[in-house]
């Protein structure tokens, strides 16, 4: 393993130190003291406006001189709106029940040991994410009102806005009389990243957000356990029996409505059935858009002009306004093509037969699988979580979008009368 500078190892030691001391404090924060500082978070969001503006336009500017491409820049840029929902994701989370301390199970034994499962901090938590600055504020928010002390590492082209954000919150944090050690943005660059990476004494878990080369990197220089948010290939079917004006639908805002964001599908798949007349006219209504479509041969043959998919198409991510198309004989063909291809993010099926749903709902191996509805769906918030530290590709620990409940774990309370075992 490569070593560290010993700027990278203090600054290791420092970060890491702190945050475990700022855990152990805010394991017994109460519930009110939490709820305070998330609300004065949302407070703050939204006063310091102007503020997070002008940061993030220094961050886009930077990122645009440098050539990123449109659906990089979305992810990146801030609004009057995306702040307003950051505000009012982390306004939710305060108003959810704290699951801290919450009984998962209680039993009584023939020897009279009374047991319960009781949910806990994980601890700390040392989050890593690409250019999005509202995953700042979620992860933040999500680890104060489990009483995790948080680590939070954005991509560098974030710099500027996250630092605004973490600023606003540990304001209100420090406000509420918990330890604004609670949240830190860590900065340094990559050999701090790998410095954390190895504190396993004092981090008890990485969440990564993140491309190809993110995962290698964190998986290769790990010595915490990982959960992983990576690619998603996600996949819309329009089945023999859908109504072809609700798949229309589910279509074009699985694809179009936000394509820079990992819930956003990547490949269309078509029973043959109906894919003469459903096909002509979602590729018109999603070229209408701008958007690339690229087809196998039979998806071709309908909609003259479209490129040809490569086989590298299907396992593309294109985070744009680009989609493959697919057709298939049966429904059996639409599942293993899924298998083979999906990245257990989210799927969905568009159908009006009850058998195909509930096969594709059982056999689809994924986080979330739909029935007529968009995988855009795929969302802490849209779930009624608040919002998401992440949508875990894994599947020990967390599975899906990652909520308060997936930022705990559990212990066991046993309290006897001198029982002793035999």
């Amino acid at each position: 393993m490569q070593a560290l500078s010993p700027e990278a190892e203090q600054a290791a030691e420092t970060v890491s130190q702190a945050a475990r001391t700022a855990a152990k404090a805010l394991a017994g924060a109460s519930t009110a003291a939490k709820d305070r500082a998330l609300r004065d978070a949302a407070a703050g969001l939204r006063q310091a406006e102007a503020t997070l503006l002008e940061a993030n336009h220094d961050d886009v500017e930077r990122a645009r001189a440098s050539g990123d491409a449109g659906a990089f820049l979305d992810r990146l840029t801030l609004t009057p709106a995306r702040i307003e929902a950051m505000a009012a994701g982390v306004e939710e989370i305060a108003a959810l029940p704290d699951p801290v301390g919450e009984s998962i199970a209680a039993w009584r034994r023939p020897n009279g040991l009374e047991i319960a499962q009781v949910r806990v901090p994980i601890g700390v938590v040392f989050t890593i994410y690409e250019s999005r600055p509202n995953v700042t504020a979620d992860s933040a928010a999500l680890c104060l009102k489990t009483a995790n002390a948080v680590l939070l590492k954005g991509g560098s082209e974030s710099q500027a806005t996250s630092a605004a954000i973490a600023d606003v919150i540990r304001r209100a944090v420090e406000g509420a009389g918990l330890p604004p050690a609670a949240v830190q943005l860590v900065t340094g660059g990559r050999e701090v990243v790998r410095g954390l990476l190895r504190r396993d004494d004092r981090i008890d878990v990485v969440i990564a957000r993140g491309g190809e080369a993110l995962k290698r990197t964190i998986m290769e220089e790990s010595r915490i356990p990982v959960v992983k948010h990576f690619e998603g290939i996600c996949h819309l079917y329009v089945d023999a029996a859908a109504d072809l004006a609700m798949a229309e639908e589910l279509c074009l805002n699985a694809k179009v409505q936000r394509p820079s964001v990992c819930n956003a599908i990547e490949n269309l798949v078509v029973h043959e059935a109906v894919a003469p007349a459903f096909l002509p006219r979602i590729a018109a209504a999603l070229q209408a858009r701008g958007c690339e479509l690229r087809g196998d041969a039979a998806a071709r043959k309908l909609v003259p002009g479209l490129a040809a998919a490569t086989d590298a198409d299907w396992d593309t991510e294109y985070l744009d306004l680009t989609l493959s198309v697919r057709v298939v004989p049966s429904l059996d063909e639409a599942l293993a093509f899924v298998a083979a291809h999906g990245t257990g993010l989210a799927e969905a099926i568009v159908t009006e037969d009850y058998r195909a749903a509930e096969r594709f709902l059982h056999e689809v191996d994924a986080a979330a699988v739909f029935v007529n509805a968009s995988t855009r769906f795929t969302d802490g918030y849209e779930f009624g979580f608040g919002a998401e530290v992440g949508i875990s590709t894994n599947r020990l620990h967390a599975r899906g979008p990652m909520g308060l409940r997936e930022l705990t774990t559990y212990k066991y309370l046993v309290r006897g009368t001198g029982q002793v075992r035999t």
